[in-house]
């Protein structure tokens, strides 16, 4: 099959590997990777009343899922996530009192409870920030008045305005997870080098370093190489103010 590419929607993704301005490592493990344009995606969903149909579905090297090409009846062309059940030809709308059917997008307010969503936006009209890899989907769990209650893949149950928008459906290409790498070559052209294990190191490159043979990290809490705790220790500085929507917290997997 043919796939459609737009070329007012792609631009060339600025390469790093890792390195700072002046050509040091500044993060850890990049470096590398294959070429890639980045796909403009319409997060935000904000042509209302006007009919779409779904083009082309396509990979997107810089995410999880698929994604859909849509074509408006005006002529404009915007990419979405690939919701799981969308199909070339199919149509697609956006707005509040529209059916609630995989790829249509509409208000939390005007969901029915029990629908599957994803796409999920934390403040009205900021666009699209949750529940948006592949295989994901929240559930609208309850509505009352202006506040809608929201099951989020991670078991957390939080609370949105019923005016923020989601799309309709399970994010696509479910079976993500089950890909198998293959060869390190495979990871390096995502740009993922090799990491080294603490316990390999000297006792100047990393605290897990040093010893006489196999040792282990000879202390109550593994360590970062700048000497934080990774396990059991809370990082989160402050409370977010965001922490008094959630009703639930996620539990532990």
């Amino acid at each position: 099959m043919q796939h459609i590419f737009v070329k007012s929607l792609m631009s060339l993704l600025p390469k790093s590997s890792g390195r700072d301005s002046f050509g040091h490592v500044s993060v850890r493990h990049q470096g590398g990777r294959q070429k890639r344009y980045f796909r403009s995606i319409d997060w935000k969903r904000d042509k209302d009343g006007v009919e779409a149909r779904v083009s082309d579905i396509t990979y997107d090297p810089n995410r999880s899922s698929d994604i859909a090409l849509l074509v408006y009846r005006d002529g404009e062309k915007r990419y979405i996530l690939a919701p799981s059940g969308l199909h070339v030809g199919d149509t697609v709308l956006s707005g509040s009192a529209i059916e609630a059917k995989a790829g249509n997008c509409l208000p939390l307010g005007s969901m029915p409870v029990g629908t599957l969503i994803h796409n999920l936006e934390i403040s009205p009209g900021k666009g699209a920030q949750m529940v948006r890899s592949a295989g994901n989907a929240a559930v609208v769990l309850a509505k009352d008045g202006n506040a809608v209650q929201v099951k989020l893949p991670s078991g957390e149950t939080r609370v949105f305005d019923a005016k923020c928008k989601a799309t309709v459906g399970q994010v696509g290409n479910i079976d993500w997870k089950n890909r198998v790498i293959g060869k390190a070559g495979s990871n390096r052209h995502r740009g993922k080098r090799p990491e080294v294990r603490g316990v390999a190191m000297n006792p100047r490159s990393h605290p897990h370093g040093g010893g006489e043979g196999r040792s282990g990290i000879g202390m109550k809490s593994p360590k970062s190489p700048w000497g934080k705790r990774t396990l059991g220790k809370k990082t989160r500085a402050r409370r977010k103010y965001s922490d008094r929507f959630i009703l639930q917290r996620r539990g532990k997997r």
